[in-house]
């Protein structure tokens, strides 16, 4: 008696291009806005333009990088703007120089400044690790707590002030440039390069894309699940507060309120760059493509003159768009599982 063997099933090109989907999206898309804003506006293809479009994407890449690694797990972070906010505001402070701020002991010596700004994001980080992986409360709710806790510091930190003061390390990296280049490129692209090479040659990144992926076969491999989510999480609050700190120097001041729209925009291009929302698929490179699609869009939108409301409305759409095409390719992606690809 001879057994039979199945032959494989074969995958057509088509499938196979299909499963790509959301890796070639963003990139015909980056492709399509930059032929579409060059044709519509003589100054948008410029390298004058071009390091506008790089600086204004630069502090929504470094707390994106710390997103990428949340998402990848299958987990979220809502409280990356507040942190930044907090951070950015508690570093200000700690420096201030203004003597009708009433805060004693200070200023501090700058890079002193800097390690209470470190320390106060990472211990709002591990509040924020603790909760999700400890008591077991679900990401989405225990961020969104800590996005009003973090509101809540800087409040109290505010107090209606608003400081300018910031170490002059900061002042430096967020607003002065070596050469042509602004230094916060230059530290953005640092942030975004040291991402991709942990997740990538790293055996945290693989447990990373592990967990993401599969996460009760992440465990019974040996991988500590909750010990990866809680470093995913310690990361994201860490990137999220150095761009507060960054930020405030490139804004020239620390006042409530100032990062809240860079949640959107650091989710936003996570997702639209292709990283999937179920976690285990995507990584720096596709954020980098989502933040430069962004950064094409608001800033050709400026060029063409659009109306400022109108403007957030197409943003809205983009992002709608990119989670449609995020839920279609993780179904593209199960189909083509299931026949053997």
């Amino acid at each position: 008696m001879t057994a039979s063997i199945a032959a494989p099933t074969r995958i057509s090109p088509w499938v196979r291009l299909r499963g790509q989907l959301r890796n070639l999206a963003p990139l015909v898309t980056l492709v399509a806005l930059i032929a579409l804003f060059s044709a519509t506006s003589p100054s948008f293809a410029t390298l004058s333009n071009l390091s506008n479009v790089l600086q204004q994407v630069s502090i929504t890449a470094i707390i994106a990088v710390g997103l990428t690694f949340v998402i990848l797990c299958a987990e979220i972070d809502l409280s990356v703007a507040s942190v930044a906010n907090a951070t950015g505001i508690l570093v200000a402070f700690l420096t201030v120089q203004d003597a009708s701020v009433n805060i004693p002991n200070l200023p501090l010596p700058g890079w002193l400044a800097i390690m209470g700004g470190l320390a106060g994001c990472l211990a709002l980080g591990a509040v924020t690790a603790f909760g999700v992986t400890r008591i077991g409360i679900p990401s989405f709710i225990m961020t969104l707590a800590m996005l009003q806790i973090g509101n809540g510091i800087c409040a109290l930190l505010v107090r209606g002030q608003i400081a300018y003061s910031v170490p002059p390390v900061l002042l430096t990296l967020g607003s002065g440039s070596i050469g042509p280049v602004p230094w916060i490129v230059v530290v953005a692209g640092l942030t975004l390069l040291v991402g991709h090479l942990v997740l990538t040659y790293t055996r945290f990144g693989r447990y990373i894309y592990m967990v993401g992926g599969n996460r009760e076969a992440a465990e019974h491999s040996g991988v500590g699940v909750k010990a990866v989510v809680g470093a995913a999480l310690l990361i994201s609050a860490l990137c999220s507060g150095a761009a507060g700190m960054l930020g405030v120097a490139y804004f020239g001041s620390a006042q409530q309120n100032q990062f809240d729209n860079y949640l959107l925009d650091a989710i936003s291009a996570v997702v639209v760059g292709g990283t999937s929302l179920f976690g285990g698929q995507g990584g720096i490179g596709n954020t980098i493509v989502g933040l430069l699609v962004l950064g094409v869009l608001n800033n050709g939108l400026d060029h063409v003159r659009m109306d400022s409301f109108l403007k957030i409305l197409i943003r809205g759409l983009v992002l709608l768009l990119a989670l449609v095409v995020n839920v279609y390719a993780q179904r593209l992606r199960a189909k083509y599982r299931s026949a053997g690809g």
